[in-house]
């Protein structure tokens, strides 16, 4: 036994999550900066050519990183400025729409640049335009991490308690 009585202890809060940790986006990135860069490498040599980075991707990335931020601003604008209540499921579809998209696209960002870089001193005809296009992706990516992460954090309430 301790010798504390458990009644004085105060309970734990219900409910309360953390937001995603700079530990868990390093990991993922360093998972996929090594599987964008051995993509390049081993499909090459399986198929005979290179996994192809379209416009189309990098543009969707883009798009999606802009779908993000504004989802982001507006639950901000509502959440913390305006201090507006978030229906309870449309609180936790956001939470969770933010933490899957900031894990993914840390994923996707890294890979992305891995791939960029398995291009770099390549000799190739097409090698610029494949590390352009990878670079916007990467760019596209990074943008939607980011916009996650700020969706993630306008989220966040002081748990129902009284601010003085």
């Amino acid at each position: 036994m301790s010798g504390t009585d458990p009644a004085e202890q105060p309970p734990p809060r219900p409910g309360s999550l953390q937001p995603t940790t700079g530990r868990t986006l390093t990991i993922v990135s360093v998972a996929g900066l090594l599987g964008g860069w051995a993509s390049h490498l081993l499909l090459e040599r399986v198929t005979g050519q290179p996994p192809l980075v379209s416009w189309t991707q990098s543009l969707a990335l883009v798009l999606v990183a802009m779908i993000m931020s504004f989802l982001a601003w507006q639950t901000w604008q509502a959440v913390q400025v305006r201090r507006e209540w978030l229906e309870p499921q449309r609180a936790v579809n956001r939470l969770v729409l933010a933490r899957a998209c900031a894990i993914g696209g840390a994923l996707v960002t890294a890979g992305y640049v891995g791939y960029a870089v398995s291009w770099l001193g390549d000799e190739s005809q097409q090698a610029d335009q494949w590390v352009l296009r990878a670079v916007v992706a990467a760019v596209g990516a990074a943008g939607v991490t980011l916009g996650s992460l700020v969706l993630e954090r306008a989220c966040r309430t002081d748990g129902g308690e009284e601010q003085p």
